[in-house]
């Protein structure tokens, strides 16, 4: 028996030393080597306290050391509480980061920072789903090794609570607040991992983009970042009202919640929150999300000049309330179609009432909203998926104008606006358009939204689709890379590709991603109608 246990002892001394490890302190984390990639992965490690009891609904307490003389590290952690998926794989206790290295890398390398903040409308997502390795491998085959970052945050009412209370109680936007900490984590702690905390680039899709631009509102977010890479989606894409907007949401949330339910409409909701348990919390939290009539009910909130997200973008804009960091902005050739429901019959009154709901704040103008409406023709051939004709999918005819409206609305206009207010002041800017089409997406989607990221990310089914695909595929890693190691995605290395130009006021130019047509175009797609949501800025939430 004696020999026995010396044996397995011995044999997991073996495979302790045989991974890679980093010491954090009193603790030395074991992480997992990629088979094949050359690459370490240390996942689910805690960078707050968990989000429990007295934690819950409370800015999050930044994690100063594990209490473990050993860590295992080689697995993600467990995603945070949403809709969808399996109660086994989701937890409150969720608020973990995940670190990709190239394996070699030790606490003197200082390599640049690739930090990923998925998206998934505020109320869903994970970081276990999005594998930087094939970003992390090709930055070392090119020459320019990077560390690729990414990290949990919490979700739905839990991330984003809503009303009077949350306000008074300085709780909003606490996703963003997790976002945050888990920036500051990286600043103490990524340089045992061998990265340089003075080379960070934060970089994020649809909700994960949105978040980052909020940050990028508070100039002080040069502190935990050099730069950023915005994919679909701006500041002033969120639905930015008050606390109070929302307070049917919140309510919705805690009636959910038996032991809670009584305490609706009272100053101490939070407080029951705190001490219901977790299977009450997830049902009120799925119930609240289903019956929800808004298609965000819980997102970032306005929360004064002292907070995160201090006022509408394009009131601080003018004020020069912005961080002056290089980025690289974005979006999709059909942006819209994702967000108009393909089972509704649509007219167009239908489409005034939906933009009086979700784009504007409180009521659009009559005459404006004719004005808009008139711009985008009902011709099924002028619409989102653009390039496809008068087909229809079988949709309703008016489909596609729901899409391209939605498109230039939500997104489109505010990557322009932003990326031209920020060239303005002499920021180093680069935008693009994405129009690769993909096999895997629905025709009457088209380049949705959300359909570049298994470009960037180096999906293995995405590269074999076709040569053109496994080519801007590559083109696009390498200009990220570039972008996060040379503040400029012209390094020179890696694959061949056009050059990208700055994005400036006299040269507003903007790169084709497309891998039959990368090339340089005017940033003046969709001029007229961009120009018109842009100057109606008091109404079509920019408010200028």
């Amino acid at each position: 028996m004696q020999i026995l246990v010396f044996y397995v002892l011995s044999l997991c001394t073996v495979l302790v030393s045989s991974s890679p490890q980093v010491r954090l302190d009193r603790t030395t984390l074991v992480g997992s080597v990629i088979a094949g990639l050359k690459l370490d992965f240390f996942g689910g490690i805690p960078y707050a306290e968990p989000p429990l009891g007295s934690l819950r609904l409370r800015p999050p307490v930044l994690k100063s050391h594990l209490n473990a003389g050993l860590f295992n590290a080689s697995s993600f952690g467990l995603s945070c509480l949403q809709p969808g998926v399996s109660n086994n794989l989701i937890s409150e206790d969720c608020l973990t980061i995940n670190i990709l290295r190239p394996s070699g890398v030790n606490e003197r390398s200082s390599l640049p920072v690739l930090f990923w903040t998925f998206g998934g409308g505020f109320d869903s997502g994970s970081a276990s789903t999005f594998d930087g390795s094939a970003i992390v491998a090709q930055s070392v085959r090119r020459g320019t090794p990077v560390i690729y970052v990414n990290f949990n945050y919490r979700l739905g009412p839990l991330g984003f609570p809503q009303g009077a209370e949350a306000a008074s109680r300085g709780i909003l936007n606490l996703a963003i607040r997790d976002q945050l900490a888990a920036l500051e984590w990286v600043q103490i702690n990524i340089g045992a991992f061998g990265g340089d905390k003075h080379k960070v680039t934060v970089f994020g899709e649809s909700a994960g983009s949105i978040m980052t631009s909020i940050l990028f509102l508070n100039p002080s977010i040069s502190k935990f970042a050099r730069a950023a890479i915005f994919e679909s989606g701006s500041a002033s894409s969120a639905v930015a009202f008050n606390a109070q907007r929302r307070e049917d949401s919140w309510t919705d949330f805690v009636r959910g919640i038996p032991s809670c339910s009584s305490f609706v409409g009272t100053s101490s909701t939070v407080k029951c929150l705190q001490s219901a348990n977790s299977s009450d919390v997830l049902a009120g939290l799925l119930q609240s999300l289903a019956e929800a009539t808004e298609q965000f009910p819980f997102d970032p909130t306005l929360d004064g000049p002292h907070g995160l997200f201090p006022g509408l973008p394009s009131e601080l804009f003018p004020r020069g309330q912005f961080a002056r960091l290089p980025f690289i902005a974005g979006t999709n050739l059909d942006e819209g179609t994702l967000f108009c429901p393909t089972t509704l019959n649509y007219t167009n009154d239908l489409l005034k009432e939906i933009v009086d709901t979700n784009f504007s704040p409180p009521t659009v103008p009559s005459n404006i909203l004719d004005e808009l409406l008139a711009l985008y023709p009902d011709d099924p051939s002028a619409g989102s998926p653009y390039n496809t004709g008068n087909e229809t999918f079988g949709l309703s005819p008016l489909f596609k104008k729901c899409a391209a409206l939605t498109g230039d609305l939500e997104f489109d206009s505010q990557r322009r606006h932003w990326i031209q207010t920020a060239s303005e002041s002499g920021v180093k800017a680069f935008g693009y358009r994405f129009t690769q089409p993909s096999p895997t997406i629905p025709a009457a989607l088209g380049v949705s939204h959300g359909s570049e990221v298994a470009f960037v990310f180096g999906d293995p089914e995405t590269r074999n689709q076709s040569a053109s695909a496994n080519r801007l595929s590559i083109a696009m890693i390498d200009y990220w890379v570039s972008f996060a190691t040379s503040l400029d995605p012209n390094d020179g290395r890696g694959s061949p590709r056009p050059t990208w130009p700055q994005y400036t006021p006299k040269r507003q130019v903007i790169t084709l991603l497309n891998g039959n047509n990368l090339t340089v175009i005017p940033d003046d797609y969709n001029k007229e109608k961009i120009d018109f949501i842009i100057s109606e800025g008091s109404i079509f939430r920019h408010r200028r």
